[in-house]
């Protein structure tokens, strides 16, 4: 996407985290958080209503886990890539969420070496997978 600005949606229930990741976009000035909740219903919400570029989504929210806010905003919001960030180290939820259409998998404890290079990959159309997430094979 060049330097083109980015629209992001940060979503995630653990304050702490969303303060990382927007201190880590900050990094880039092409990436614009345009919006922060900690909610899955809030999520689905906010995607229709904003058409982010990008959701980094936490997979373990209040109301709507992360599996069905994807399948949620694929159809509200076509168009946003999603990457999703999560303790969580199952290949397959992994496989789950790959087929839902979300391009990524973050683990959080690998968010400072990996978060900034899963965007990039995900921006360029390619999927990411966390090297901490063992087991799992992209198609």
């Amino acid at each position: 996407m060049g330097a083109a600005a980015v629209r992001i949606l940060v979503v995630d229930d653990f304050e702490p985290w969303r303060r990382f990741v927007i201190s880590e976009l900050q990094k880039r000035p092409e990436w614009h958080m345009i919006g922060e909740v900690g909610d899955g219903g809030e999520a689905v919400l906010k995607s229709q209503e904003l058409q982010p570029d990008l959701i980094l989504l936490d997979l373990n929210l209040p109301t709507l886990n992360g599996i069905e806010v994807i399948r949620q905003v694929r159809e509200l919001s076509p168009n946003s890539a999603i990457i999703l960030v999560s303790e969580t180290r199952s290949a397959e939820i992994a496989e789950e969420i790959f087929r839902r259409g979300a391009r990524g998998y973050v683990v959080k404890s690998s968010g400072a070496s990996e978060l900034l290079n899963a965007i990039e990959v995900v921006l360029q159309g390619k999927q990411f997978v966390s090297a901490r997430l063992d087991g799992l094979r992209l198609h």
